[in-house]
């Protein structure tokens, strides 16, 4: 498709840019002061929630590539804070588009992206982690009622949420694929225990969640009983997407290139090292591939088209990058790279330190990395493979 700038994106861009200088008081150093106060303000002037229907709370827009792309590109020139993200908008929002009864998408979507309510995503088992459909967390039927009873692992952000979108096994007798429900209710819901864990991060961003004779409605499984395999793999299509978000990356490349701006070594800027500046220019190169990427894939949205491989990549590479952002900003601290905890002389209030070591999980979870890297190697990167000659 043809990139250049018409007078339409250039108008477009103008808009944007006088939003942003508009409401520079609205935010400081990239943090917004009241992060959902930010988030209305957006979905309003159409930079957040811009292509869901006005009816389930966002701003109602077409899908158009040029238009998003700006969006980010101005964003990230003027240091504002994005729209909010996480599992709630942007993983079970575009599920309940696809798949959602109409009294779901009513009830869940609007106050979901206002960030009135957080959601965890409860995946994963003890004995069900890359192999999820093994998963053992039953709900038996009791009237108009399930009565859950099981436990999840890994759960992120279970600890603060409102809501869970769970998997539970709903049909005993059916294949284990088959027996699957996907079903949505409150974390306060009687008999529900979360347990923090602390990571290598020194915080506890997952948890261990335990349900004892959770009862909940059947009004609340979505895309249908025994679906839940496909419902599932709807929204970890959207998951992959939000870990590995372009934007993100040039947003925290930009902060790198900014700290080695402002660190020095002998009284000379980092960036003015040859080997600092030539490990940066490479990351720059990638970032720049993922954004591309990042367009290749909304084509594939508006188009219908399917995106293959170039979509599975993006939480694989994106991960990595971000890890090695980390990495570099870190290196570039030299002495002070080690520091975690408060400090006179912590940069970011260890930012860097966290990203390294929380995105070193995401690579090493669940076997994650190695499993994409060896579907990527054996099928190339989403082209159609050339048949394999018949038997002799």
């Amino acid at each position: 498709m043809d990139l250049s700038e018409t007078s339409e994106m250039a108008a477009f861009r103008g808009e944007v840019r006088s939003f942003l200088d508009a409401h520079k008081g609205d935010f400081a150093g990239g943090a917004a002061k009241d992060v959902q106060a930010w988030q209305r303000e957006l979905i309003a002037a159409g930079y957040a929630a811009r292509t869901i229907p006005r009816e389930y709370g966002g701003y109602g827009a077409q899908p158009d590539i040029l238009k998003s792309r700006i969006i980010a590109e101005e964003f990230i020139a003027a240091g504002a804070p994005r729209a909010m993200a996480g599992q709630g908008i942007s993983m079970l929002v575009p599920t309940l588009l696809e798949v959602g009864s109409e009294a779901q998408k009513q009830r869940w979507i609007a106050p979901t992206l206002r960030g009135e309510i957080l959601w965890c995503q409860g995946y994963s088992e003890p004995g069900a982690g890359s192999d999820l459909a093994n998963l053992q967390t039953k709900a038996v039927e009791d009237g108009d009622d399930f009565i859950i009873s099981g436990s999840k692992i890994w759960t992120s952000t279970a600890h603060l949420a409102q809501m869970m979108f769970c998997l539970v096994r709903t049909e005993p007798q059916a294949a284990k694929h088959e027996g699957i429900s996907y079903i949505l209710f409150p974390m306060d819901t009687p008999g529900i225990e979360v347990r923090p864990l602390k990571t290598m991060t020194g915080g506890s961003e997952f948890n261990e969640v335990f349900f004892t004779d959770v009862r909940v409605p059947q009004s609340a499984v979505v895309g249908g009983r025994g679906r839940g395999w496909f419902v599932a793999n709807t929204t970890l299509k959207h998951e992959r997407g939000m870990l590995g978000d372009p934007n993100a990356a040039e947003a925290r490349l930009n902060a790198l290139i900014e700290l080695m701006k402002t660190e020095t070594v002998d009284g000379l800027r980092v960036i003015d090292n040859p080997v600092f500046r030539d490990r940066l220019m490479q990351l720059q190169g990638r970032v720049l591939s993922m954004k591309f990427n990042g367009l290749r894939l909304l084509t594939s949205q508006i188009t219908l088209e399917p995106a293959g491989l170039a979509a599975m990549i993006v939480k694989l590479q994106g991960c990595e990058l971000n890890h090695q952002l980390a990495a570099l900003a870190i290196d570039a601290l030299g002495e002070l790279g080690i520091l975690y905890t408060d400090g006179p002389h912590l940069r970011a209030k260890g930012r860097w330190q966290w990203n390294y070591m929380f995105d070193l999980g995401l690579i090493i979870g669940g076997g994650t990395a190695q499993i994409q890297k060896n579907i990527i190697s054996e099928r190339g990167l989403g082209m159609p493979r050339e048949p394999k000659p018949a038997a002799a």
